[in-house]
C-alpha cells in the first residue's frame, strides 16, 4: 500500500485500540518551509492538547517488511506512554502566567514560510524570522513544544514585544548556547555519547587553547539550535572568543556554522557551499537560507552578504 493508504490503515487500526471517547484521526501538519506531514492525532475529551504522531519512520519500517499489526501495537504503545506522562499540566497554556516561564523562540525562512508567519507572532532578523513557541518537555525521544498562534497572544493579553522579551531571558536558562570545534561535533556524532548534550566543550564558557577552522553554534538539546545566532550578546561573545570576524553559515534550523575570517576563504565560495549543501544534504523542512552573514566584531552587527542586520528586527 501507499503512504496515504497505510496512514488511513494505521487510523483504523488504532480506533480499535485506543479507549472509548478517544478519537483518532487522519492529520496533516504544515511544518517549516510549507513542508507537510502526514500522522494522526488522538483527541481525549475534555483535554486540550492532542498528541500528534507522525508516520513517516512507521511506513519506512512497513516497507521493510514489518506487519501492519505490530507497527500499530507499537505505535498504541508509544501513545500510552504519552498519555500516562503527568509532569506537564496542559491547563497552564490558559493564562501567560501558566507558560512564560517556558516560551523560548527558534529561527525560520521568511520568504519560504510567509503563509505561516501571517498567523503566528514573530520578529524580523536578517532574512530570517523569530517565531516563539512553548517548550513542554524535553525527553531522550524527542521534544514536546507548541507554537504561539494569534489567537494565543490574544488570549493572554500579550504582543510580540512581550513574548521575545521573555523568551531571550528563558533561552539562556532553558537552552543555553553553545560552541565547538568542528572537529568536537565530528567526535560527537561518531561516538553518540549519551553525555554529549549535556556536558563537554562550550568555547563560550572557557577559553579554548585549540583552534578550529570551522566551529559548530547549537543549543544544549541540539534542537532549533541555529536561534543561538540571535541570542542578545552571542554574537559578541563568538568574536571575542575567537579574537576575529567570522562568517556564519546556516547549515540548519538546528545549528549554525561559525567560520573565523582568517582571509582564507572567499564569501561567495563559502555561499555557494551552503547552497549546495541545503539541496542535497539537508532535509528541505531543515533549511534555514541560502545565504551566508557576516559579523563584524568592531561594528558589532551582522551581515546578510553584505547588507547590514543590525539586529533591530521588526516584528507583529
Amino acid at each position: 500500500m501507499n503512504y496515504t493508504e497505510f496512514v488511513c490503515a494505521v487510523e483504523k487500526n488504532m480506533s480499535l485500540k485506543v479507549k472509548e471517547g478517544v478519537k483518532v484521526s487522519a492529520y496533516t501538519a504544515v511544518k517549516n518551509n510549507g513542508r507537510e506531514r502526514q500522522g494522526i492525532v488522538m483527541e481525549t475529551p475534555g483535554v486540550n492538547i492532542s498528541p500528534t504522531i507522525y508516520l513517516e519512520e512507521y511506513y519506512q519500517c512497513y516497507q521493510n517488511g514489518e506487519g501492519l499489526e505490530e507497527i500499530v501495537d507499537d505505535i498504541h504503545s508509544f501513545y500510552e506512554s504519552i498519555r500516562k506522562e503527568e509532569s506537564w499540566d496542559y491547563r497552564k497554556i490558559l493564562s501567560y502566567e501558566g507558560v512564560k516561564d517556558r516560551i523560548v523562540f527558534k529561527l525560520v525562512n521568511r520568504e519560504k514560510n510567509r503563509e505561516f508567519l501571517e498567523s503566528v507572532p514573530h520578529r524580523e532578523v536578517l532574512d530570517l524570522a523569530v517565531v516563539f513557541y512553548v517548550l513542554l518537555e524535553v525527553k531522550r525521544e524527542g521534544m514536546a513544544m507548541m507554537t504561539i498562534c494569534e489567537n494565543h497572544i490574544r488570549q493572554w493579553g500579550v504582543d510580540a514585544e512581550t513574548l521575545w522579551e521573555t523568551a531571550a531571558e528563558n533561552v539562556k536558562r532553558i537552552l543555553p548556547a553553545e560552541l565547538f570545534t568542528m572537529r568536537y561535533a565530528l567526535n560527537e556524532i561518531v561516538s553518540s555519547l549519551e553525555e554529549s548534550c549535556c556536558a563537554g566543550e562550550n568555547i563560550l564558557e572557557e577559553s579554548c587553547g585549540e583552534h578550529d577552522r570551522m566551529y559548530v553554534l547549537t543549543n544544549k538539546i541540539r534542537s532549533y539550535g541555529a536561534a543561538c545566532i540571535a541570542y542578545p550578546h552571542i554574537p559578541e561573545m563568538i568574536g571575542r572568543a575567537l579574537g576575529a570576524d567570522y562568517y556564519v553559515l546556516p547549515s540548519s534550523v538546528h545549528e549554525v556554522m561559525i567560520v573565523p575570517d582568517d582571509g582564507g576563504f572567499d564569501s561567495g565560495e563559502l555561499e555557494e557551499m551552503v547552497r549546495e549543501i541545503n539541496a542535497t544534504q539537508v532535509a528541505p523542512e531543515e533549511v534555514l537560507s541560502d545565504h551566508i552573514y557576516y559579523y563584524n566584531c568592531g561594528e558589532g552587527r551582522l551581515l546578510v552578504n553584505g547588507a547590514e542586520g543590525t539586529g533591530k528586527e521588526g516584528g507583529r
